[in-house]
């Protein structure tokens, strides 16, 4: 079985640094466009079906640009698959350790 090594912290910064900077970039550098998502066109759909529509809730942090909304979300889903992705190869990696 070979063994692989863990990178050392500094490659991991930077490595950070790169996909946030992959994400931030294009945010900083492309202006005046228009990322839109699923809730924004059903919201939309459902004002024109019917007009007199009232929300039953606010949000309660409303993001300055849809982009950085989209932005966040995207965050918020890579977070979320690190972390479950995180747990399974540990509990695969604690099955297939020798000493078990």
């Amino acid at each position: 079985m070979m063994m692989h090594r863990p990178l050392s912290w500094p490659v991991m910064i930077v490595l950070w640094l790169i996909v946030i900077g992959l994400a931030i970039t294009p945010i900083v550098l492309i202006r005046d466009t228009e990322f839109g998502g699923a809730d924004a066109a059903a919201e939309e759909a459902v004002v024109e079906i019917n007009p007199d529509y009232e929300p039953w809730f606010n949000p309660l942090f409303e993001p300055p640009g849809s982009e950085t909304e989209s932005l966040l979300f995207a965050l918020q889903a890579g977070l979320g698959a690190g972390f479950i992705g995180y747990f399974f190869g540990r509990y695969h990696g604690r099955r297939r350790r020798p000493d078990r």
